[in-house]
């Protein structure tokens, strides 16, 4: 079982979650709820390594808030 850290943001126009996988090309997904969107992703995620060996560029570190007067 491998395990993957998405990136999820509500688009404000569409109300759609879009999700991502930091430094997994072509790992990205969107849907209406969180756990659509989680679906989605899984099975991109088992597409994308059912095709080739997939090798990262990057590493997830995490995220920061960045706080301006």
């Amino acid at each position: 079982m491998k395990n993957f850290t998405a990136i999820v943001e509500r688009d404000t126009e569409t109300n759609l979650y879009v999700g991502y996988v930091p430094g997994f090309a072509g790992a990205h997904s969107q849907g209406e709820t969180l756990d659509e969107l989680q679906e989605n992703l899984r099975e991109v995620i088992e597409m994308l390594l059912e095709d080739e060996e997939v090798v990262f560029k990057t590493e997830f570190v995490g995220t920061q808030q960045i706080m301006v007067p």
